[in-house]
């Protein structure tokens, strides 16, 4: 069903960022908006959204209703025959066939003397057919006016999201047992899955990451039949998802043997740095001023350069959503926002750790989703 708090929301910002009509055709934002997932493959998907020239605010747009006209309705579908359906959503629907022309489906609907705003994920295909068409005025990306909504979680989004990460949890606490010697990081890898299932998760939210020794200073390692030994590191990057949300966290152990000095100095370096940036969380401060605040903690410990990546993205339907915690970020934290804090130094040879927590932001401060401890683990 139309989400109409979610699509009021849009509807604000794309009158703020002054275009009054909208096509969005990434299949997990239009889920977002009305609560259908539909996979295309290469056929047009595309809600159509539609927002008034004198309207400031969602609370004056009128709501959708699947009995109204598409010629005016704040929000249309339109799909390919091939998914047709019965279900109400709240808004009508425009099918079309393989032999029919899309564009001259599509371009009724517009109003040719206004700007169109399409999203990032539109083919040229379709897009530049519309433009030699004239369908609209102007074409301007209005991806933001969909991203920087979706980066803020109502209250069930949040719930969701706290559920994904205590399945996280818990499932961290049952790889630990996966652990032995000589068992491979493939073989790891591949008993997850049924543990996440177990827990009540859908699947993972990506392919896991497990590394073994010095694999672990490889930030994105994929997993392989490297056997582990007695003083190996073991690096878990898992997620997964559950009702359709997900989690993602990432914690460092060692095997049957105490690291050595300059590892133990690391681990605390990069503890010290995620605990930092999450303690200074909340609404209101620049989103590179946390990141700031973790790469000026390695830096001063001597391994600066050896932190090679952003301190942490968004997430929530996907694990990698728009929005970032970087340098590059200089908007401000919202309540609502929801990312991770992924600090790590990977120095090839000598160490590799990462230690990530999802965040999200509150009214008065964050709260840390992930409950798993930082506390520097020797297994088995």
């Amino acid at each position: 069903m139309l989400q109409k708090n979610r699509l009021g929301r849009v509807q604000e910002k794309m009158w703020k960022l002054g275009f009054h009509q909208m096509l969005v055709t990434d299949p997990m934002a239009i889920y977002w908006l009305c609560g259908k997932m539909i996979v295309p493959g290469e056929r047009f998907l595309g809600l159509l959204i539609r927002t008034q020239e004198n309207t400031p605010g969602q609370k004056d747009v009128p709501e959708s209703t699947q009995n109204d006209a598409p010629m005016t309705a704040p929000a249309v579908l339109i799909v390919n025959e091939l998914f047709r359906f019965e279900e109400e959503l709240g808004m009508p629907k425009v099918y079309y066939s393989d032999t029919d022309d899309v564009t001259a489906v599509i371009k009724p609907l517009l109003d040719p003397s206004k700007r169109l705003g399409v999203d990032k994920t539109m083919a040229a295909r379709f897009l530049i057919s519309l433009m030699e068409a004239g369908a609209a005025a102007g074409y301007v990306n209005g991806s933001l006016s969909v991203d920087e909504t979706r980066a803020v979680k109502d209250n069930a989004e949040q719930e969701k999201l706290r559920i994904a990460s205590r399945v996280n949890d818990a499932a961290m606490e049952q790889f630990k047992g996966l652990i032995h010697a000589g068992v491979t990081e493939l073989e790891v890898a591949d008993q997850m899955l049924a543990i996440y299932k177990s827990l009540g998760a859908s699947g993972h939210s990506f392919d896991p990451i497990v590394a073994f020794g010095d694999h672990a200073a490889d930030p994105h390692h994929m997993p392989d039949h490297t056997p582990l030994q007695e003083g190996d590191t073991v690096l878990f990057d898992v997620g997964c998802i559950v009702n359709d949300y997900c989690s993602d966290m990432t914690r460092t152990f060692y095997f049957r043997k105490e690291p050595d000095e300059e590892t133990r100095t690391i681990y605390n370096l990069v503890r010290k740095a995620n605990e930092s940036a999450e303690e200074m969380l909340r609404p209101g401060i620049e989103i590179a001023s946390v990141d700031r605040c973790a790469r000026d903690i390695i830096t001063e410990g001597g391994y600066g350069p050896y932190f090679t990546h952003r301190l942490g993205h968004f997430i929530g339907l996907q694990d990698h959503e728009y929005g970032d915690v970087s340098l590059a970020n200089h908007s401000l934290e919202q309540a609502g926002i929801v990312h991770s804090i992924e600090p790590g130094i990977y120095k090839p040879g000598t160490a590799g750790v990462r230690i990530e927590d999802l965040v999200l932001i509150t009214p008065d401060g964050h709260e840390v989703l992930n409950h798993s401890p930082h506390d520097l683990i020797v297994l088995g």
